[in-house]
């Protein structure tokens, strides 16, 4: 039968079957690095931890189960998972982007990507007609890659509309579902070829590891990235994995917890007058918020604001206590991050500001505290 998302947090699709045979209900760390074989051509299923570990090979079970796909492959980080992806492509390739992504995405393709010769294109995928979309496409475009919604500046765009433009041209339709994690968004249903996750995030949950995941629509793609992680070695080890199929089995009650606690921070930053824009999906006049109420289940603990100065936004995070000034996002703890110094540091200045990331937009990854102290203390910055 069919388990609901919240099941397979705990136990993928439950039909799988184990290497551990010991009825452990925490699965175990096999913590080796190679797997002794009986004899020649006599292997027990693994060889050596770089190619596959049963740890690894459990939560990639459970991440496939929760994102619907046929495959997925743990990557020591988001960055790993996304490097071994372009691996799919060649020189020459056009891929088309859109233009607001995470900044260590941008910094791959345009220090590393465009160097091995692939090709981009970057569009507002969440504005663009269409039909001044399809313009971009040509003989050599091979992929569209996009966010949704994006960071920093929570754009949302039509998932099933790219895919029905990505088949009709017999592209590759690749989204990163980071932060909306699977629970409450799964591309793959809405008609997208691979899906990314930098699986630090809200599938560990705990900001305590670094784990990155491709899922795949179809054995053909899972093939080509098999081998793939195995010849550039990037697969996630052991006790990583391990603490990612921990952080799962919480996921469903930590993003309930965190997107009502957003719904309330939201609600707050609105009426606030040194607050001078307010990104999240969930307001009714945000642009996307129909196309994310049609393709997911939730708006997400996500929260983008701008105030109405740089010296406002250094003082917030100077004077933050209980909300921690850090990178990183999806955590139990309510993070704040300045993505012009931070996580778009090395994102080109007119791209910035094409994209209306400037000195004052701060980003909020809103955990589970009990949100009238994330309140309280926010009204104690704006206003001491």
């Amino acid at each position: 039968m069919e388990y609901g998302i919240s099941t397979k947090c705990l136990y993928g699709n439950g039909t799988e079957e184990t290497v551990d045979r010991s009825g452990a209900i925490s699965f175990p760390i096999y913590q080796t690095a190679t797997f002794a074989h009986r004899g020649v051509g006599e292997s027990t299923g693994y060889d050596y931890s770089r190619l596959q570990n049963p740890t690894r090979e459990q939560l990639e079970k459970v991440v496939a189960a929760l994102e619907s796909g046929v495959d997925a492959l743990a990557f020591s980080s988001g960055m790993a998972a996304i490097t071994a992806l372009m691996e799919l492509f060649h020189p020459g390739d056009h891929i088309i982007t859109d233009c607001d992504l995470y900044g260590g995405s941008i910094r791959l393709f345009d220090n590393v990507s465009k160097k091995n010769g692939i090709l981009f294109s970057s569009v507002d995928c969440a504005k663009c007609a269409p039909e001044e979309f399809e313009k971009l496409v040509g003989e050599n475009t091979k992929a569209i890659f996009i966010e949704t919604p994006t960071n920093p500046m929570m754009n949302v765009i039509d998932i099933e509309k790219l895919a029905e433009i990505s088949k009709r041209h017999g592209l590759l339709l690749i989204v990163d579902n980071t932060f909306m994690s699977p629970y409450f968004q799964n591309p793959l249903k809405l008609g997208a070829d691979v899906v990314v996750h930098s699986g630090t995030k809200y599938l560990g949950g705990h900001n305590d590891t670094i784990a990155g995941f491709l899922v795949t629509s179809t054995n053909e793609l899972s093939e080509k990235l098999r081998f793939l992680i195995k010849t550039v070695g990037s697969g996630l080890a052991p006790f990583d994995s391990w603490l990612i199929l921990r952080g799962i089995k919480t996921l469903a009650l930590r993003m309930e917890r965190g997107e009502k606690n957003a719904e309330k921070l939201v609600s707050w930053l609105c009426q606030e007058k040194k607050v001078t824009k307010v990104c999240y999906p969930g307001l009714v006049d945000h642009p996307g918020h129909e196309v994310c109420k049609k393709q997911s289940r939730g708006f997400g603990c996500m929260v983008t604001f701008e105030v109405e100065s740089k010296e406002l936004a250094h003082k917030i995070l100077k004077d933050v206590r209980l909300i921690r000034f850090a990178e990183s996002l999806g955590g139990v703890e309510t993070l704040i991050t300045y993505p012009i110094t931070q996580t778009h540091a090395d994102v080109p200045k007119e791209v910035l500001a094409a994209n209306g990331v400037t000195d004052r937009i701060l980003r909020l990854s809103v955990g589970i505290e009990d949100v009238e102290d994330l309140i309280k203390e926010l009204e104690q910055v704006f206003h001491e």
